[in-house]
């Protein structure tokens, strides 16, 4: 098994905290991650991405991430000013932070949208806007290949006292979102 994940997003939304949190959850479920992002001299607000591999087995690939099974995309404008669904495996999922319906964001081909608005639960939750837990947690419940204790021990680990609460109550929040929808 190796699943890949692209995360694209703007310098100061936690794209590479993202990957990272990510890789720590998959750790903590006993299986090999690998997270790394792709970024040069940027500023706040530029494009920026980071790479995640999931595998039962030791991750010895060392490249960018060119042909995803799963796309995340932090920031929706993106979509319109990179082509973020480049390389995307038939069948992969795109899963995008706006409160835009999937069908309103013009992504076509053989691949599935979900559409979360991580940035409004970051707000209302952290009083923050930075959607890097919430996409987290809606990654979990979509996907299943990371739980929500998982994603609390990454929280846990990554954050200390009361951030690291609101980080992993912002991802239950997304977590049971997605859940939500697919019990519709």
């Amino acid at each position: 098994m190796l699943i890949q994940v692209r995360i694209h997003g703007r310098g100061g939304q936690g794209v590479v905290t993202a990957a990272e949190l990510l890789a720590i959850a998959v750790h903590e479920q006993g299986l090999f991650p690998q997270a790394f992002p792709e970024f040069g001299s940027e500023r706040m607000g530029s494009p920026v991405r980071s790479y995640v591999r999931i595998s039962d087995q030791p991750v010895r690939i060392r490249t960018p991430v060119e042909e995803p099974d799963i796309v995340i995309v932090q920031d929706p404008t993106l979509i319109w000013a990179e082509k973020v669904t480049a390389g995307l495996k038939p069948g992969g999922l795109v899963l995008v932070n706006t409160e835009l319906a999937s069908a309103e964001l013009g992504i076509d081909g053989d691949l599935r949208v979900v559409t979360v608005p991580a940035t409004k639960i970051a707000l209302e939750t952290m009083n923050r806007p930075i959607p890097n837990t919430a996409l987290l947690g809606a990654f979990g419940g979509i996907t299943g290949l990371v739980s929500m204790s998982a994603i609390k021990g990454a929280c846990e680990h990554r954050f200390a006292g009361e951030l690291a609460g609101l980080n992993i109550a912002c991802a239950q929040r997304a977590y049971d979102f997605v859940s939500a929808l697919a019990r519709n």
